[in-house]
């Protein structure tokens, strides 16, 4: 028995203690993110959102199978959201530019009322030809038939999903629309959650209902956040973990209507897309505040380049080899490049004396640290993540920054040191 066809559908029951705790922590993370990005200019923001937008786009297809060229993905985003800077990166081409299309639409318009014509308009983006897998699909308009949602070959097809009928489809949908354009009164991170379960349990589409579903979760999201613009997305994490999210999806359409297991899932999966975003606003911070820093120091475009490549998380530690490889050029060049960036105060020394000496990069200049922050400074590794933390505290507060595994590796071989990794992962708080 499937979960619509329960006579409670779709009025859905949860356990709100099993998910206070993770409510909580989106709300904090939520609240930490837009407090970093309040420190960002306008330019940086679109540019911050062009790249969240293109994970996004990116890896909803994907989930579906689909695999598109995410330059030409960013460069139609950069277009529409005109940032000139990426506009360049790439040609794109007419399906990818629809499909970027719809995300924008979804978000530049969250608090519009939701329609069958919007979501018909949507889906027709998705499937221009009018086909999917070579096969002729009804695009434009809700399915006429039966929807089993299998998978294996045809000889050993296992069915884990049977949608409503086609018959159910409009008056099902008209009560999904109701609610999505009412206030449930519900915290917008679990309205986000059921709709994502609803919609697609629904499946009203012959195809492109995985896609629409997230679209439509993320469009709870924003109007929660109260802006259109996104810098946090559910796709790449769903992506990362596909099989946890079609197994969570079967177990709750297979059940009763208690949505319990599948609110716990997409929040904890929400909150480690905070976590993420966080993490990629805080290098764009450190980054601009860098670039802000040693404007107006000559250095050449090979230089330049460089720098940038290390600034937005490139793993390795900086070395003359190193150097080398990434520019094509010689060691005795790429010597001469990083001597003058050490004279011109850009780049510092990690081990003064070492056999092998490698390079960081000096986001705050000769400033000093805090004492505060370099004495409670720790390292720690959360073994079910497999992520490393900078941990410390800076006035009275609790600092929390992702660290590359290479640079947490490093400190524990003593090849770096705490002071290096806090200029580079919290060099934007001391500056606020």
């Amino acid at each position: 028995m499937y979960i619509h066809e329960h006579p409670s559908w779709p009025k859905f029951r949860w356990d709100s203690d099993k998910i206070i705790v993770l409510l909580e922590a989106v709300g904090r993370l939520q609240g930490l993110l837009f407090g970093r990005l309040s420190n960002l200019g306008f330019e940086d923001k679109l540019q911050a959102m062009a790249d969240n937008m293109t994970r996004d786009v990116v890896y909803s297809s994907e989930i579906e199978g689909i695999q598109l060229n995410a330059d030409e993905v960013r460069s139609s985003i950069a277009r529409r959201l005109g940032i000139d800077s990426m506009k360049d990166l790439a040609t794109s081409s007419h399906y990818v530019d629809a499909v970027v299309a719809v995300s924008i639409d979804a978000c530049e318009h969250a608090k519009d009322q939701l329609t069958d014509e919007k979501l018909f308009g949507w889906q027709s983006a998705f499937f221009p030809t009018g086909f999917s897998q070579g096969a002729s699909i009804e695009v434009g308009k809700y399915r006429t038939h039966e929807e089993h949602i299998v998978s294996g070959l045809m000889d050993r097809e296992k069915v884990h999903y049977v949608a409503p009928s086609p018959e159910r489809v409009p008056s099902e949908m008209k009560q999904f629309l109701d609610w999505f354009n009412s206030d449930s009164g519900l915290p917008y991170a679990v309205a986000s959650a059921i709709a994502h379960f609803w919609f697609v349990s629904i499946h009203p589409f012959e195809d492109g209902n995985g896609r629409l579903s997230r679209i439509l979760g993320d469009v709870l999201l924003a109007r929660g956040d109260n802006s259109t613009l996104r810098f946090y997305n559910m796709s790449s994490e769903i992506n990362r973990d596909k099989k946890h999210y079609y197994d969570i999806l079967e177990r709750t359409q297979h059940g009763d209507g208690d949505i319990t297991e599948w609110l716990v899932w997409y929040l904890q999966t929400l909150k480690t897309a905070l976590e993420d975003a966080n993490r990629i606003v805080s290098r764009t911070l450190n980054k601009s505040m860098f670039w802000q820093r040693v404007a107006g120091v000559p250095m050449t475009e090979r230089q330049t380049k460089t720098l940038n490549l290390f600034l937005d998380g490139y793993e390795s530690k900086i070395t003359t080899k190193q150097w080398a490889t990434l520019n094509k050029c010689s060691v005795d060049t790429a010597g001469r490049d990083i001597q003058d960036l050490l004279t011109k105060g850009i780049l510092t020394m990690e081990i003064p004396g070492a056999k092998r000496p490698s390079y960081a990069i000096r986001y705050r200049g000769a400033a000093e640290l805090p004492a505060d922050l370099v004495e409670n400074a720790k390292i720690e590794h959360n073994e079910v993540s497999d992520n490393y933390y900078l941990i410390s505290s800076f006035n009275g507060s609790p600092v929390k920054e992702w660290v590359l595994p290479l640079d947490a590796e490093r400190l524990l071989r003593n090849d770096t040191t705490i002071e290096i990794l806090i200029d580079k992962y919290c060099a934007y708080l001391i500056a606020e």
